[in-house]
């Protein structure tokens, strides 16, 4: 079982690039589905004046007069928005929150804050580390217990994440990489070579994260990572690692979508209605109700109970999907019906949150044995990170377009 002291290295000493999450500044911008978005950028594009404005949503960072340069590998426009003619740029998928995947409009115009160090290394070879922001800290787990309400104190996406936790203070995006294809990795410089000769064997970037995602907690300093001497329970953390960051990965990377053993996987027994407004779960059935008449099972008990922050991940992915929005304003563009595709996003949802909750009990089991301390990586002249390290790399290898389609200068 872990065990916690002042002298456990943060995972800021470990990964030490960090990026504050996305400030969207207007909720129409993100959408479980890529037509809603279509949809509200068509209504504004095709609205003028005073009713774009109000439509819009400026803010201090943000206005239809922005001229603000275009994303790192995205087309959208440069120039005004209040000029703005043309189509909707391709939505991306996102992670928004811990464990909701959605879409965004990668329109630098419209968001106040998008952090483009992020979108310069967002490729297929790109993963994030989400270390969730807490208000407070939780309680220590006992032996053989799950999260409890705080949840897993990090998460691993293929996908760019916003960053944002459902409670408490922001969190922190560290991007695996500091460069696209997969080179230089966001590890403190000297951390590999000293895990290779402490375990006696080759030691991988991957290695390495898996490690975190198992044995990462959060703390009342920033979230900690406790390291072992010991070689064979370093092994045995990677491949505890390895599965929990493939069932947060979705089948991304090349790997497998997530199952749950034994063949028992969640159907839909009877039609979602087309418009559900509430959710219910019947323990004793395990059985999720949605709406009037539809019916989902079985869904494990550890998957309804999912929180994170205190929060129930079902239900607040629920809620982002049929709660009211005010008359009139870009965000109540939505679909007519419940898509097909949502109920697909919601079986896959189910499926994930049921097989961390179960690794998650494996995790609290996790030793630790002989620790590495942040002394030893002092010692090792790991600690303290060089200042060049928690900053972005260069990673400039073509031109990016300014604010009214100047190239920027590099």
């Amino acid at each position: 079982m872990l065990a916690v002291s002042d002298d456990v290295p943060l995972l800021d000493d470990l990964m030490p690039w960090s990026v504050a999450p996305l400030r969207l500044g207007r909720d129409w911008v993100v959408a479980p589905d890529e037509r809603t978005l279509r949809a509200r950028w068509d209504l504004l594009v095709g609205s003028e004046g005073a009713d774009r404005e109000r439509l819009f949503g400026p803010s201090r960072a943000r206005t239809p007069r922005s001229a603000v340069a275009a994303l790192p590998g995205r087309t959208a426009g440069t120039g005004p928005f209040a000029q703005e003619r043309g189509t909707c740029p391709d939505p991306v998928r996102i992670q928004h929150g811990p464990f909701d995947e959605q879409w965004l409009i990668p329109d630098q115009r419209l968001i106040d804050a998008a952090r483009p160090e992020l979108w310069r290394v967002a490729d297929e070879r790109q993963l994030f580390v989400v270390e969730q922001g807490y208000a407070g800290v939780p309680r220590a787990r006992r032996k053989g217990e799950g999260w409890g309400e705080a949840g897993p104190a990090l998460t691993v996406s293929a996908v760019l994440p916003d960053g944002r936790s459902p409670t408490g203070r922001p969190g922190r995006i560290r991007p695996l990489h500091r460069r696209p294809d997969g080179l230089e990795p966001n590890l403190a410089p000297g951390l590999l070579a000293l895990l290779r000769r402490t375990y006696g064997s080759d030691v991988t970037p991957f290695d390495v994260l898996a490690w975190i995602v198992a044995a990462a907690r959060p703390g009342s300093g920033g979230c900690t990572v406790p390291l072992t001497a010991d070689p064979q329970l370093w092994f045995t953390g990677v491949e505890l690692g390895r599965r929990m960051r493939a069932v947060m990965l979705r089948g991304a990377h090349g790997g497998e979508k997530p199952r749950l053993p034994g063949g028992r996987r969640p159907y839909v027994r009877a039609a979602l209605p087309a418009r559900p407004r509430e959710l219910r779960y019947a323990a004793e059935e395990e059985t999720l109700h949605v709406g009037e008449g539809g019916r989902i099972s079985p869904v494990p008990r550890q998957a309804w109970e999912f929180r994170v922050g205190g929060v129930r991940m079902i239900e607040l992915w629920f809620q982002r999907r049929t709660e009211p929005a005010e008359p009139g304003t870009l965000r109540a563009v939505g679909p007519a019906s419940w898509p097909q595709e949502w109920t697909s996003d919601l079986l896959e949802l189910i499926t994930v949150l049921a097989l961390l909750a179960e690794l998650g009990a494996d995790q609290a089991e996790l030793a630790i044995g002989p620790p590495l301390t942040r002394e030893h990586l002092a010692a090792a002249g790991v600690l303290p990170v060089p200042h060049a390290a928690r900053r972005p790399a260069s990673v400039f290898d073509h031109h990016e377009e300014g604010p009214g389609g100047q190239f920027a200068l590099i």
